[in-house]
């Protein structure tokens, strides 16, 4: 299945119901690839496709589960909270992934 939300939802590396729950979408709409109505997508593409270039898909998919200093940025996507997963890319971009001992 070659679709906008499995593209997503491979390069961050994402569940089918945290992909659901992402896009706020039953899994039929995910199927059947009806999902014009969220234009979050489209933009959620474009901004983790800048990141997973600058870091690599698999630095982007640990990333998504770490705390940052805002955080842990899968959460913010999976609250649905866009400003703030687009300030946890912007941090990315800035500082890249930074791994601190516990």
């Amino acid at each position: 299945m070659d679709s906008p939300a499995v593209a997503l939802m491979e390069r961050l590396g994402l569940s089918d119901d945290e992909l659901c729950e992402v896009l706020a979408v039953d899994p039929l709409a995910i199927i059947t690839d009806d999902l014009d109505h969220r234009p979050e997508l489209a933009i959620l593409l474009a901004l983790t496709a800048e990141a997973a270039d600058r870091v690599g898909v698999p630095t982007l998919r640990s990333w998504l589960r770490r705390s940052g200093p805002n955080g842990v940025p899968g959460k913010h996507l999976k609250d649905r909270d866009f400003e703030a997963f687009e300030h946890d890319l912007a941090v990315l971009a800035q500082r890249g992934f930074v791994v601190r001992r516990a």
